[in-house]
């Protein structure tokens, strides 16, 4: 699933189908590479919420359900992958985030897309406000 296609997704609880929003973005744990949180958009005059990918029932291409809220979990800092800057461990630009491949089942990061071409995540070093840091690929520091 391509993040850009989960945007927007209507987000249900199981049984009634009751809809409790609409995903406005994914958050990213560098570490094992995958998506570990839901941003929920409420509507205007409510406030949006965050859910745990665990918490998730299913996860399909028309929407996505949630199991009911256990309790306040922590919330790990939100950062936006896509639209961010591309960065080599050099400092290096190369290009800008224009969307990410995820496997729906395992909130795995498959391939993360760029303006430059497709990274796959053995490339991936970390995720900050600043931007994505990803190996060069090359070696640029021979003495």
């Amino acid at each position: 699933m391509l993040f850009s296609r989960a945007r927007g997704l209507p987000v249900l609880t199981p049984g009634d189908a009751d809809r409790v929003g609409e995903v406005r973005g994914l958050t990213v744990d560098g570490a094992p590479w995958r998506v570990t949180h839901v941003l929920i958009s409420r509507g205007r005059l409510r406030k949006g919420a965050m859910v745990a990918w665990n918490a998730l029932r299913a996860a399909g291409p028309d929407m996505l359900v949630v199991r009911p809220a256990r309790g306040p979990d922590e919330m790990p800092p939100h950062r936006e992958l896509v639209g961010s800057r591309v960065l080599t461990e050099c400092g290096e630009e190369r290009g800008t985030v224009l969307d990410a491949a995820f496997d729906p089942v395992t909130a795995r990061i498959e391939a993360v897309l760029t303006t430059r071409g497709e990274l796959p995540p053995d490339r991936l070093l970390g995720l900050g406000d600043h931007a994505l840091v990803v190996r060069s690929g090359a070696a640029h520091h021979r003495e």
